[in-house]
């Protein structure tokens, strides 16, 4: 196996926040050198010299690249003995490489158009073509295997391609480096956590008797994507979710053109987004009268997710989170699932978990600072259901919540 080391002569570049035609680095790249050493350095624990890289996110996060492209065929290949990351996409989105990957343009390449939507070619012909010619096809080669934009039609091609290479599952490896985030990350993450506050005030607001579902989304989306006057927003991995009425004791439906009625329900779950990174929060709104069920249960869903915060500290796993969350509301005759929350940081559609840590029994992750997650306390009550949530960051002693934003359930 060829062997990596650190690159310590580091050529900084300006961090340009502007496109105006210059390269954009959201990051400084002696950053993303450290990523890539830490990627590597799994690599190697794994057996894997070539990795490919097929998650938007993953790519993005080691090479900088940020286009709306992962639609189609497109990767990054990560060798064990290379300095820099190659980037390999379609011809007509070379030129979003070359503005946002921070690697030498010899690492940007084009694949002919004549790849893609063709039945008889498929980029991966092309990408394979390559590790062939630069000598890698017959060394361990990591694929994500379980990511959105890795298909089944994607795997078969490579291993036609490449007869003779050892395929070994990486799905996750990239994901796992990122779990900790650096303070550049926390503080995109921050910025995100503003746009959530400003879009939540706007869509509790908007939520009345009268209004309709995509009309409060609408404002949700411009609160977003205008942002402040010192920064604006990106587009969230996840649309806003607005389940309301008997739909709240859905998880993960989207807005129709319904209109709020008195004494009503709904859950608003959404993400601001700065840079790709996410800072997810969700609230619970009635209309008029509320049962005193409800409101009962919205207190036990806020005194779970105190607990649940004052159990977090380095050195804690993600099991006992959950578990002081669980023992919290079953003292009041509530059985929950074991379900808490995830990782959470940068990603693209359809989601903004990072698929790595879980607060829920079983996961054995311990944390340590920067470590970040959305924490999802939720009770149902008969047909209602009831979600007040928080994105938080794991400190040296304890945690911080992104967000400042009242927990309570709101009464119009």
């Amino acid at each position: 196996m060829g062997a990596y080391h650190r690159d310590n002569g580091i050529e900084e570049r300006t961090l340009i926040t502007n496109r105006g035609g210059k390269r954009i680095f959201r990051f400084e790249i002696s950053e993303y050198k450290e990523r890539l050493y830490h990627t590597k350095k799994k690599m190697q624990d794994q057996g894997i010299d070539v990795l490919l890289i097929s998650d938007p996110a993953n790519m993005n996060y080691l090479t900088g690249y940020d286009a709306w492209t992962f639609y189609v065929g497109q990767i990054v290949v990560v060798s064990i003995d290379e300095e820099e990351p190659m980037w390999i996409g379609r011809d007509q989105d070379v030129n979003g490489a070359h503005i946002t990957a921070w690697m030498n343009e010899k690492n940007i390449i084009p694949c002919p158009e004549e790849y893609y939507h063709s039945d008889e070619k498929h980029p991966m012909d092309f990408f394979a073509r390559l590790v062939h010619l630069t000598g890698k096809s017959n060394r361990p080669i990591g694929v994500e295997m379980d990511m959105y934009y890795f298909t089944a039609t994607t795997y078969e091609a490579l291993k036609h391609a490449l007869p003779n290479a050892t395929l070994k599952n990486a799905n996750a490896l990239v994901n796992w480096v990122r779990l900790v985030k650096s303070d550049q990350e926390i503080d995109y993450m921050k910025k995100a956590a503003t746009l959530a506050e400003n879009a939540m005030t706007v869509g509790l607001e908007k939520i009345d008797v009268g209004a309709r579902e995509n009309e409060v989304v609408a404002d949700i989306y411009h609160e977003l994507i205008a942002g402040t006057e010192a920064f604006g927003g990106d587009y969230p991995a996840v649309a806003p979710l607005i389940p309301s009425g008997d739909d709240t004791s859905a998880l993960h439906v989207t807005w129709s053109d319904r209109k709020f009625h008195a004494n009503d329900f709904a859950i608003l779950k959404l993400a601001g987004c700065f840079s790709r990174y996410h800072a997810p929060l969700s609230r619970t709104i009635a209309t008029g009268e509320t049962p005193a069920k409800i409101k009962d249960g919205a207190k036990r869903c806020v005194e779970g997710l105190h607990a649940a915060l004052d159990t977090i500290q380095p050195g804690a796993t993600c099991e006992e989170i959950e578990a002081a969350w669980r023992r919290s509301v079953e003292k009041h005759g509530v059985l929950k699932d074991t379900f808490l929350g995830y990782s959470v940081g940068s990603n693209y559609p359809p989601d903004w978990g990072s698929h790595t840590a879980n607060l829920r029994q079983g996961d054995r992750t311990v944390l340590k600072p920067n470590m970040t997650f959305h924490m999802i306390p939720r009770l149902w009550i008969g047909d209602s259901g009831i979600e007040v949530s928080e994105t938080f960051r794991v400190t040296e002693n304890g945690c911080e919540t992104l967000t400042d934003f009242e927990r309570k359930l709101f009464v119009k």
